[in-house]
């Protein structure tokens, strides 16, 4: 069993106050200290306007954590590293300081030069940040230095173009971290691995054997406090140009040659470049786009998204996109992959399912019967795991047959000890894995193909809301589907 590495490192939280670093950064901090990933040399500085000092940061730390600690644990030790620094990301003056900061502690907890730069923060000032840390000689060190940020990452090509350029003049593409949490889930993790160590799987993973393969991300929460951000935002640029499109590259790459981060970004790099483009006109038989009204999730009432805040009077915002996406290459030709993701739905779940073909001949399917195709079932949440759908014979006299499963749970077998997406993340980014962040190029493609989309979307008006809150979406798309012969898996 190899050992496990321990990096160490000054980490610099820019937004230390706010709610990512509190609810996922410092607890997932906090979990690689406690099972051994992290060298006791290591410091964190939290950065943000608040009049906060080190005692009021190391409380709050302890409250984020709450849940994770036993009663008679004693965590100030783990609290005493960190730091607190009031900071104004425009002030060359709070710069100049957090570089002595930064060296001193530097000195203190030995962590060799190692500098990782977190923003946690709205994107607006990433460039400025990344440029300010070069121009005060942050970036100088005896060690690595990277600089891990959020999305969104642009609002459609042009400003991630602009942003990129920003954080290139300061930094290089390799020190570069863009995270998408969805890569840092333990079952998207494991899509490769069921795919390249599964000859059961891998062989028929083409359009000879495979109909179609969905995927689906449902909400069962509105907008809540984010109207503002989420308005100028929309599903498809909160969902798609992102978490959904990743998905779907890890689903249709090609086996690259070794699992090193540049081969596994190069065939995922392919699938982006070979996503059909949609001419305006066909945009309808392709997308569907949709807004939730007033429901019932879980028998209480909610209101319609229009209803959640006063400037959201009359939005046009789509708080539900499903697609139909054609990947034009050698292995996928005729097989659609289907992608929907949703707010204010019937449950909160994200799975993939891989529905194979029926075979030519099916001796024990007769004609009035309900088809019930073979499907690989990847749950990434709530319940991780992966599900087989097979037919089997039915106890008793005749040939009738019944659907079983087969079914591996993730949580039965790690269960609280299965890492956070955060806390993947935040322990690959210091080792320098970047293989489950998202590449710039990556980035682009994305945004190429999602502009088309929106640009198309903007010439007309929706009649919105067109679904019920508590519901899975918009009639049209389950007609999406139903166009093909086929329907949302499970029905």
């Amino acid at each position: 069993m190899s050992e496990t590495i321990q990096p160490k490192a000054t980490i610099v939280i820019f937004g230390a106050t706010g709610d990512l670093a509190n609810r996922k950064l410092y607890p997932s901090i906090y979990r690689l200290y406690k099972s051994g990933k992290l060298d006791e040399n290591f410091a964190v500085i939290g950065l943000a306007r608040r009049g906060w000092d080190n005692d009021i940061i190391r409380e709050k730390v302890e409250q984020s954590i709450q849940g994770l600690t036993s009663e008679d644990e004693d965590i100030s030790e783990f609290t005493s590293h960190f730091y607190y620094k009031s900071f104004d990301v425009t002030s060359t003056d709070s710069y100049t300081d957090l570089k002595f900061m930064v060296e001193s502690l530097e000195r203190e907890y030995h962590t060799e030069g190692n500098r990782l730069f977190y923003l946690a923060m709205a994107p607006d000032f990433f460039g400025t940040i990344a440029n300010q840390l070069k121009d005060h000689g942050l970036k100088e060190t005896s060690g690595w230095t990277r600089l891990v940020i959020e999305k969104p990452f642009g609002h459609d090509l042009p400003s991630a173009k602009k942003l990129n350029k920003e954080l290139q003049a300061a930094f290089d593409e390799n020190q570069i971290y863009r995270i998408d949490h969805y890569l840092g889930k333990e079952m998207v993790q494991n899509i490769e691995v069921i795919r390249f160590a599964n000859g059961i799987f891998e062989h028929l993973w083409n359009n000879q054997f495979i109909n179609n393969i969905q995927v689906t991300s449902s909400e069962t929460l509105g907008v809540e406090e984010r109207a503002h951000y989420y308005d100028a935002s929309g599903a498809t640029r909160d969902m798609i140009q992102n978490h959904m499109l990743q998905m779907v590259a890890l689903l249709a790459m090609e086996p690259p040659i070794n699992l090193s981060t540049e081969e596994i970004r190069s065939e995922k790099i392919k699938v982006l470049r070979a996503l059909r483009t949609i001419k305006e006109e066909k945009v309808h038989k392709y997308f569907v786009r949709g807004q939730y009204g007033p429901g019932e999730i879980d028998g209480k009432k909610v209101n319609g998204y229009q209803d959640e805040a006063e400037a959201l009077k009359d939005s046009t915002t789509e708080t539900f996109v499903a697609a139909k996406l054609v990947i034009d290459n050698y292995r996928w030709a005729g097989v659609p992959f289907y992608i929907r993701t949703g707010k204010r739905m019937k449950e909160k779940s994200t799975k993939i399912v891989v529905e194979f073909k029926d075979i030519p001949m099916n001796l024990y399917h007769k004609k009035d019967d309900l088809r019930n195709p073979n499907l690989l079932v990847i749950n990434i949440q709530p319940n991780e795991g992966i599900t087989l759908h097979l037919n089997a014979k039915k106890t008793g006299n005749g040939n009738l047959t019944e659907p079983i499963q087969l079914a591996y749970h993730q949580d039965s077998e790690s269960g609280i000890n299965t890492p956070e997406a955060y806390e993947k993340l935040i322990y690959d980014s210091m080792l320098g894995d970047a293989t489950n962040f998202t590449h710039w190029d990556e980035v682009a493609l994305s945004w190429e193909f999602v502009d088309r989309l929106l640009a198309s979307w903007a010439n007309t008006k929706p009649d919105f809301p067109n679904y019920e809150s508590g519901s899975m979406g918009p009639k049209a798309a389950d007609e999406l589907l139903e166009r093909n012969g086929f329907h949302w898996w499970p029905e």
